[in-house]
């Protein structure tokens, strides 16, 4: 299995604001005093557009299906916590915390993605029917994968369910590792809403803030897992974590050439050194997310749902 793809979908956001449905969990989210929702959203678009144009300039494959109006998803820029797409032709669709969240689940995308010669297997694994019963797994924000080790990580949290993620790796083969992932919120010790926000998992290496696993065994279990994988682990702070730091995406741009994808805050947040350390695996790419990031809780990783689906 290939830990890396060159086809990424996003959503372009018609209607982005703060959501007030996931901000009880999401201690990452702000208002931006002063803005308009329309001030908030037409900075979302330009960043969001930067973003893509970047991307696409060194070759990676972007699918943009732009947002409805209808019905009201001020998260839609955050595909990959709804649906996966896999290398055996799988597409999953898992089920959502916020309300408002559910709605973002469009059959469309689909039919755009075989438009552009993706083949989609005819039955979808859908996880959705837990919502009904109060259980939650968003998709690649609450799993980590290591398609190529066969491991998946999961930090619990309330949108991640320890029985719906061991039963998702029951289903694709995975390796379950599972934690406890902490961040300090006024100064009491909060669960953190998703995993991808705290690492990331690359080809060679591994970002991780492995201070937010404050069980000293869970702490150790995750990181002997990623050396005995032989990955290069770089540490991140929490300082430096709330900067998105940790939510980084491997992808393939032309040529196989392997891009590390983050936000502007995430690089500015990193040290010197470990921007080296990066940099002896793969090319760093970072565009400016201030907007999403302040307002959605979620930066670069959160944006892209890798698509690696076979193609025609």
């Amino acid at each position: 299995m290939n830990q890396t793809t060159n086809s990424i979908l996003m959503i372009r956001p018609v209607a982005f604001r703060m959501n007030e449905q996931t901000a009880v969990n999401n201690y990452y989210q702000k208002v931006l005093d002063g803005l308009t929702p329309a001030n908030v959203n037409e900075k979302a678009q330009q960043e969001f557009d930067a973003f893509v144009n970047k991307l696409r300039m060194v070759g990676v494959d972007v699918t943009v299906v732009d947002d409805t109006l209808n019905p009201d998803t001020p998260d839609s820029i955050f595909p990959n916590n709804w649906i996966s797409f896999h290398e055996n032709g799988d597409v999953v669709l898992y089920p959502m915390f916020a309300e408002n969240r559910r709605a973002e689940r469009r059959e469309d995308i689909l039919d755009i993605l075989e438009d552009n010669g993706f083949q989609i297997n005819d039955g979808i694994m859908d996880y959705t029917q837990a919502e009904e019963d109060g259980f939650y797994l968003e998709g690649t924000g609450s799993v980590v994968l290591d398609r190529e080790n066969g491991k998946a990580y999961c930090a619990l949290s309330p949108r991640a369910d320890e029985e719906l993620f061991i039963e998702f790796c029951e289903d694709f083969d995975l390796n379950p590792i599972i934690f406890e992932a902490y961040q300090t919120v006024n100064g009491e010790r909060k669960l953190i809403y998703h995993t991808n926000v705290m690492m990331c998992i690359g080809d060679t290496f591994a970002v991780i803030c492995a201070d937010c696993i404050d069980d000293k065994k869970e702490r150790k279990m995750v990181l002997d897992s990623l050396k005995s994988d032989e990955k290069e682990i770089i540490l991140i702070s929490e300082d430096q974590m709330n900067n998105f730091a940790g939510n980084m995406l491997e992808v393939l741009g032309s040529d196989e050439r392997r891009y590390l994808i983050m936000s502007s805050s995430a690089y500015n947040a990193l040290t010197k050194k470990q921007i080296a350390q990066l940099e002896e695996h793969i090319t760093i790419l970072h565009s400016s997310l201030d907007t999403i990031e302040a307002c959605g809780g979620g930066s670069a990783r959160c944006m892209m749902a890798e698509v690696f689906l076979p193609k025609n």
